[in-house]
């Protein structure tokens, strides 16, 4: 069993919640975390880049010149890559990046990130964090109280739309909803901070 620290908005330690590495698959699947990071790093890729070959370029196909007895290079057209305003050379053209990936998998991977970093004691959990208002200070203090100094995901409920609009301007800081997790998120803070209600319904999720 892990134990996974509980906090109030003070930074004071008030209890643990203990997780059964089963619910998340019992082993870590590097495979699996490998390619979900390829899959989300390659769909952040536009694809736009686009640069003309020397068929696209405007020109004449006719030689420029004679080919022997000039004096200088030979040469074909103007549309020649090697000249000024010519094609070039192994041009690019727009592509998609997108690495598939099956459902199944992603949740693997997302599980076994999950389990990675409480393995390392890397998720914290707040308890009582429910601004009434949206307030981005009060957010912050919270997280400096807890000890998170450096990069963060704060995993909430969908319906906290207050806590959102609290935390979404600070600094190093990515909310998300608890259900839109994926693995490179989870893996790419310092620390990954839930709120008490988002975490039991992320654990109910995997106990079912």
């Amino acid at each position: 069993m892990i134990e996974v620290a509980v906090y109030s908005p003070d930074g004071k330690e008030t209890g643990r919640i203990e997780v059964d590495e089963a619910w998340f698959g019992g082993t870590v699947h590097m495979e699996a975390l490998r390619l979900a990071v390829r899959r989300y790093e390659s769909r952040q890729r536009v694809g736009t880049a686009s640069t003309k070959c020397r068929s696209m370029v405007r020109g004449s196909t006719r030689k420029i010149y004679r080919q022997k007895h000039t004096g200088r290079a030979r040469m074909g057209t103007v549309r020649s890559p090697i000249r000024r305003g010519g094609g070039v050379t192994f041009a690019k053209r727009p592509r998609d990046f997108t690495v598939g990936m099956p459902k199944k998998m992603r949740r693997r991977a997302l599980d076994s990130a999950l389990l990675a970093r409480l393995k390392d004691g890397e998720v914290l959990v707040v308890d009582g964090l429910a601004p009434t208002e949206p307030k981005t200070r009060l957010v912050a203090q919270v997280l400096a109280a807890v000890g998170v100094d450096r990069s963060c995901v704060l995993a909430i409920q969908p319906d906290d739309e207050i806590l959102y609009k609290s935390a979404r301007n600070l600094a190093r800081v990515r909310v998300r909803r608890a259900v839109d997790l994926n693995a490179y998120e989870v893996l790419w803070p310092h620390r990954l901070v839930f709120t008490r209600p988002a975490f039991e319904a992320l654990v109910e999720a995997r106990k079912a």
